[in-house]
C-alpha cells in the first residue's frame, strides 16, 4: 500500500461535503419520476440500480480524482481504482435504491474515506429531505432542512429489553443461524421496526433508535457510517465484535453497554 501524506482532517471533511453537494443534482431529477431500472443481480434476486446512480457516482469519482489523485475510489457501481492506495473513498451514490424508485425518502448518498483499513470521515447525505450527517474530529453533526447545524449524540440505553430495534428487512437474514440470531434480539428488544436503510444508523446517531442489526452488507454500506456512529457516541462492529469495515454482519448500538450485550446474544447463535 502506497503511504501518501496525509492531509488535514478538516480539508477531507471540506472536501467529502464538496462531493456531497455535487452529488445531490445529479440525483434528484431522477427522483420521484418514473425512470428505468435495471437488475443487476444474476442469481434471480432484485438488486435495482438507476441512472441517478450512475449519474451521482461519476460526479463523485470525478471531483476525487482531481481533489485527491493518488488516493483511491471504491464505488458500488463502477468498482475499484488505486485499490492500494492508503487513503481510499468508499462511495455508495444512493444506499436505498429500492427506497428511491418506489418515492420513498429513506435513502441516502453515503461517502467514507479509509485510511488503510481504517474508517475515518463518514459523510451522509439526503439531498432530498435537506439533511446531512457527518463525523467531525471531535464528535458527529447533522444540518436539518433548515440549514441549521447541531453536533448528535446517541442515547444512553444499556438493557436490550427497553432498546428500539430497526433492521431494513427480515427477509435479510438467511434462514438458519442468521434469521435465528436476529429473532433473538428482536424478542427482548421493547419494539422493532423495519425499513431505513442508511436513515435507520441517522436515526441511531441522533438517539431516536438504540440498535439496528443487518447482514449481507458491503463496505460501501457501512464505511461512511461507522465513524458517524462513533463520534455519535454508539458502537458498530460485525457481529463477532470485530470490525464491520468490510460489511457482512453489521450490528450498530446507540450505548457500547447494550452493543456489548447483543453481540453476546448474536453469538450464541453462530
Amino acid at each position: 500500500m502506497s503511504r501518501s501524506e496525509a492531509p488535514a482532517y478538516a480539508t477531507l471533511l471540506a472536501a467529502a461535503h464538496e462531493l456531497a453537494d455535487a452529488a445531490g443534482p445529479a440525483i434528484l431529477p431522477y427522483f420521484r419520476r418514473q425512470l428505468a431500472i435495471d437488475n443487476k443481480a444474476g442469481d434471480g434476486s432484485y438488486d435495482p440500480v438507476t441512472a441517478a446512480d450512475r449519474a451521482a457516482e461519476k460526479v463523485i469519482a470525478k471531483l476525487i480524482g482531481r481533489r485527491f489523485p493518488d488516493h483511491g475510489v471504491v464505488g458500488e457501481e463502477f468498482g475499484t481504482r488505486q485499490d492500494d492506495a492508503r487513503f481510499r473513498w468508499i462511495i455508495d451514490p444512493i444506499d436505498g435504491t429500492r427506497s428511491f424508485v418506489t418515492g420513498s425518502p429513506m435513502w441516502g448518498t453515503l461517502i467514507g474515506l479509509m485510511d488503510g483499513d481504517k474508517p475515518i470521515l463518514g459523510v451522509a447525505d439526503q439531498p432530498y429531505t435537506r439533511e446531512r450527517f457527518w463525523s467531525g474530529k471531535s464528535g458527529a453533526h447533522m444540518r436539518d432542512a433548515t440549514g441549521r447545524t447541531k453536533r448528535i449524540k446517541t442515547r444512553a440505553c444499556r438493557k436490550l429489553g427497553d432498546a428500539v430495534l430497526m433492521s431494513t428487512h427480515p427477509d435479510l437474514f438467511a434462514p438458519g443461524h442468521e434469521h435465528d440470531a436476529f429473532m433473538a434480539v428482536k424478542a427482548k428488544a421493547r419494539m422493532t421496526r423495519y425499513g431505513g436503510d442508511c436513515y435507520a444508523y441517522w436515526l441511531l446517531a441522533c438517539g431516536f433508535v438504540d440498535l439496528v442489526i443487518e447482514t449481507g452488507l458491503k463496505s460501501y454500506d457501512v464505511a461512511a457510517l461507522i465513524p458517524i456512529i462513533e463520534k455519535a457516541g454508539g458502537a458498530m462492529t460485525s457481529w463477532d465484535g470485530s470490525s464491520c469495515a468490510e460489511g457482512g454482519q453489521v450490528v450498530a448500538a446507540g450505548d457500547p453497554k447494550l452493543h456489548e450485550q447483543v453481540v453476546k446474544v448474536l453469538g450464541t447463535w453462530g
